[in-house]
C-alpha cells in the first residue's frame, strides 16, 4: 500500500504540480483547496504526512495545524508549504508542530526531499492501511472509522487487517480459518467466520445489512471491496 500524503493548498496550479511530483515517487495523493475541506480529507483518509499552505480560506493552516496536533490528537507529521519567509514565520510554523518548513517559490525537488526525511524519521506510523475511510493500524492496535475509534476484539481485528490487507480478493471460510487459526483449524466451525463478519459489519459500515467494505462472494467467501 502506497503512503498517503495530504496536500492542503488553495492554488489548484500549485496542487497539481506538488501532486505530479508526489506521484512520480510513488506516494498517494489527496488534496484540499481550503481548511475545511481538509479536516474532511484527513478524517476520511488517515494521511501518513500533510503538506499545508498556511495561507487558506475558510480555516487557516494554523488553526488546522492545532485542530491537527491537539483536537485530532494526531501523529501525522506535517511540513508548511508558505509564502512567510520571515525567520520567525518559520520559527513560529516549528514551534507549532510542524515537522519541515518551505517557504514559496519552492523547488519541488527540495519538497520531494523534505517529504523523504520527515517519512524516514516517522515511517512508523505509516504501518498503517486507510481504505475508504476506515483506517487499521497495527502498531497501535486501532482501528478509525472517519477519524472515531472503533472497539474490535482481537480476532475481529485480525480478520479485519488480513482482508485490507488484500483488497478485493476473494477468501473462502476455509482459507480464512487457517489464517487466523494456524494451531486450532481443525476445531474451528466455518460459521465462526460467519459470526467474525456479522460482527464487523456491525461495527465498521454504515448499513450493516447493505456492506460496502465487507461483501460477500456467493458461494465463494468473503472479500474487502476498495470502492
Amino acid at each position: 500500500m502506497k503512503q498517503v500524503i495530504l496536500v492542503v493548498e488553495d492554488d489548484p496550479m500549485i496542487r497539481q504540480l506538488v501532486r505530479m511530483y508526489l506521484e512520480h515517487h510513488e506516494y498517494e495523493v489527496v488534496e484540499a483547496p481550503d481548511g475545511e475541506a481538509a479536516k474532511t480529507a484527513f478524517l476520511t483518509y488517515q494521511p501518513c504526512l500533510i503538506i499545508l499552505d498556511l495561507m487558506l480560506p475558510k480555516i487557516s493552516g494554523e488553526a488546522f495545524c492545532a485542530w491537527v496536533k491537539e483536537q485530532a490528537n494526531s501523529e501525522v507529521s506535517i511540513i508548511m508549504l508558505s509564502a512567510k519567509a520571515r525567520v520567525d514565520d518559520k520559527v513560529a510554523g516549528l514551534r507549532m508542530g510542524a515537522d519541515g518548513y518551505v517557504t514559496k517559490p519552492f523547488d519541488p525537488n527540495e519538497l520531494i526531499a523534505n517529504v523523504e526525511a520527515v517519512l524516514r524519521r516517522t515511517g512508523h506510523f505509516c504501518k498503517k492501511i486507510t481504505i475508504n475511510g476506515l483506517c487499521i493500524m497495527p502498531r497501535k492496535g486501532e482501528v478509525l472509522l472517519y477519524g472515531e475509534n472503533i472497539q474490535l476484539t482481537k480476532h475481529e481485528f485480525n480478520l479485519l487487517y488480513f482482508l485490507m490487507q488484500h483488497p478485493n480478493v476473494v477468501f473462502s471460510r476455509e482459507q480464512l480459518v487457517t489464517e487466523l487459526y494456524p494451531y486450532d483449524e481443525q476445531s474451528v466451525l466455518d460459521r465462526t467466520i460467519d459470526a467474525h463478519i456479522k460482527k464487523l459489519r456491525e461495527k465498521v459500515e454504515e448499513v450493516p445489512s447493505r456492506p460496502l467494505r465487507i461483501q460477500t462472494v456467493r458461494g465463494m467467501g468473503y472479500r474487502f471491496v476498495t470502492s
